[in-house]
């Protein structure tokens, strides 16, 4: 934070910009105290105008409601007007409010009583006037105005869009009764004008305060910059010195200041110290890295938040086509052009910002590579890319070692079972061939037995022999290409009868979209049947046994799961052993040889079981047009 403020004020346009920060915002804290006390006080002012404009006008209202009440006292019968006719009374009325000397005395000293009142008058229920201030008005039919009142109850805005807005006149109304009934009423009218001159004269003097408030506020706030900025001048001298590597000639600080300097000005000391240590660590770091990405088979390629290339490797060359110098420090538009099948896919992954799964292209040379771009994210905001290279034949050929030494292994896993069967065998051969011996000097009647029981066991040592040699000859793969589906559909029909007595229900979901594999269909089929009776003859009470098919990232998987009883945990690791088996007529070749077919194929067979739910054994088999598909998402991801 230190390092920052010293950056800003460093440089003589840095101290401007803060400076006028602390001048803006001292200013604007004061623009907004003033522009808040002004609301206050104008608000309360207009308000106050409102309700005295009103309360003199409903003064004189009530003045002249207390004149007419009396001139209205007047006897109707001595008039010779009979009072059954409402038009003959008010007449009479209204002749005797126009002869009333007090009541239009009273009328035409209301202008002078109140400075907002425009004009007063008395006007008959249609709102003819009877008398009023303005003689040529009497008998005229009065403008309709808006209630006075209303502003009166307004919120400080409506007020001030009256006072301020375009000039109206309001009235104040009263009725006025004679024996109970309505014969007219009172209009004062309150002129906006009148309010407005009245107003602007305090406005004024509260603008001429507010103007005079934020003047001396920028005033001292720029004086008050110059000393709080004058600190941090020093220090970022201080600091200029220190990255520049000069040697600091500034005086030291008082030690027995404690203020904020001070302390400052020994953090920046360690500060100094950190630094010089962490040069001398990157110097290291950095040589071993260029060690490390020179010795890279891999191309690797390391991008900033702005797509600058900070790091590169040795190898990455081979594949750019470009010496890292002109890679280093530019950006990915420079470094890959839409001429290049390479180029054109890093620039579009970054232009729609969509990270590249790791897929296998082909080059304009025939060279076939695998490429992977991911972005680099840190709390939800990316902070840089990473883009991988690498040789596809030689990912290729170290794939097909690990396989082969997969494969030896589980071949070597199977036969461990075979050197079991072969054992017991021999020993019961040595053991009647001992007995053989001791029976013959006697001439016993039971050699013969003895002679049936080591013909047996030499024939069935034939046979376990036979049975291992075939198994580990190499077969001839007759492939073909075919829909996987259509191989489950083959053996759920020739399943169909076993599971029948069993009374199993086979049940297939297959899916729409097809399952191309290049295999050994009849190998295939094979190894999936042997799966499925395995399935079926597990289920000694019946039920459903499950098969599913479906597309699995490059691999078709086929599941086929029973609801049997599980397989125990102390035999799971046997189960792929050939003759392991838990069956009375088992042989233990049937799984066994299943999980070879699959080898062949480069597929996989597992399962996963639960003792009293079942087992589901998965078959996985590489899919044809695995690269295809890849290819499509990313070109859909993009």
């Amino acid at each position: 934070m230190i390092a920052a403020t010293a950056g800003v004020v460093g440089s003589p346009m840095g101290q401007i910009r803060l400076k006028t920060k602390l001048v803006l915002s001292i200013s604007g804290m004061v623009v907004a105290l003033v522009g808040l006390f002004s609301y206050f006080y104008v608000s309360r002012m207009v308000r106050q105008r409102i309700i005295e404009a009103y309360d003199s006008a409903d003064f004189i209202a009530k003045e002249i409601q207390e004149s007419a009440r009396r001139a209205s006292q007047v006897d109707v019968g001595s008039s010779l007007v009979t009072e059954a006719d409402p038009q003959q009374v008010q007449k009479v009325l209204e002749e005797a409010l126009k002869a009333d000397v007090g009541l239009n005395t009273l009328l035409q000293s209301v202008i002078g009583f109140s400075p907002t009142v425009s004009d007063a008058a008395i006007a008959d229920v249609n709102g003819r006037a009877i008398v009023h201030t303005d003689p040529s008005a009497i008998g005229t039919q009065l403008e309709e105005r808006k209630d006075f009142q209303e502003i009166r109850n307004g919120s400080f805005t409506e007020q001030l869009k009256v006072v301020f807005g375009v000039p109206r006149v309001y009235n104040v109304y009263l009725p006025i009764q004679r024996e109970g009934q309505r014969f007219g009423d009172i209009r004062v009218g309150i002129s906006t004008v009148f309010l407005e001159s009245e107003v602007q004269p305090q406005l004024r003097r509260a603008l001429y305060f507010s103007v005079f408030a934020i003047l001396i506020s920028m005033m001292v706030a720029a004086g008050l910059s110059n000393i709080a900025l004058r600190p941090l001048e020093a220090i970022g001298r201080r600091l200029d010195q220190m990255t520049a590597g000069v040697s600091d000639t500034a005086p030291e600080p008082d030690p027995r200041r404690t203020d904020e300097y001070a302390l400052v000005h020994t953090k920046i000391d360690r500060l100094g110290r950190q630094i010089r240590d962490v040069k001398e660590v990157f110097s290291a770091l950095k040589e071993n890295l260029d060690q490390i990405m020179g010795a890279l088979q891999d191309g690797l390629v390391l991008f900033t938040r702005d797509t600058r290339v900070v790091l590169v490797s040795a190898s990455a060359e081979r594949f750019i086509g470009r010496p890292r110098g002109e890679i280093l420090g530019n950006p990915v538009e420079e470094v890959f052009t839409d001429a290049t099948k390479l180029g054109r896919i890093v620039l579009d992954s970054f232009a729609l910002h969509r990270p590249i799964p790791q897929r296998e292209i082909e080059l304009e040379n025939g060279r076939r590579i695998q490429i992977g771009l991911d972005f680099i994210a840190e709390r939800g905001e990316r902070i840089g890319a990473l883009l991988t290279m690498r040789d596809a034949e030689s990912v290729r050929r170290i794939e097909n070692e690990i396989e082969l030494s997969r494969r030896l292994a589980a071949i070597g896993r199977l036969t461990s079972g075979v050197a079991h069967e072969v054992k017991n065998p021999i020993n019961a051969i040595v053991v009647h061939l001992e007995l053989l011996r001791e029976k013959m000097r006697e001439s016993d009647p039971d050699t013969r037995r003895h002679m049936d029981v080591i013909g047996r066991e030499i024939h069935r040592l034939d046979r376990v022999v036979e049975m291992l040699v075939d198994f580990n000859r190499p077969v001839e793969l007759r492939l073909s290409d075919f829909d996987l589906r259509r191989v489950i559909e083959d053996v759920t029909l020739l399943a169909s009868p076993e599971a029948a007595k069993q009374g199993v229900r086979i049940e297939t979901q297959l899916g729409k979209e097809a399952l191309p594999v290049r295999a050994d269909a009849d190998l295939i089929k094979q190894a999936l049947l042997n799966v499925v009776l395995n399935g079926v003859q597990a289920m000694s009470s019946g039920g459903a046994l499950n098969i599913t098919a479906r597309q699995q990232d490059s691999a078709a998987t086929i599941e086929v799961k029973d609801q049997g009883g599980g397989i125990p945990p102390e035999v799971r690791d046997k189960v792929f052993n050939l003759y392991f088996t838990t069956k009375k007529t088992g042989s233990g070749i049937g799984l066994a040889m299943s999980y070879r077919v699959l080898q062949l194929h480069n597929g996989a067979l597992d399962f996963v079981t639960e003792v009293g739910r079942g087992t589901t054994f998965r078959l996985l088999l590489p899919l044809t047009v695995a690269s295809q598909h890849e290819q499509a998402e990313v070109i859909t991801q993009t």
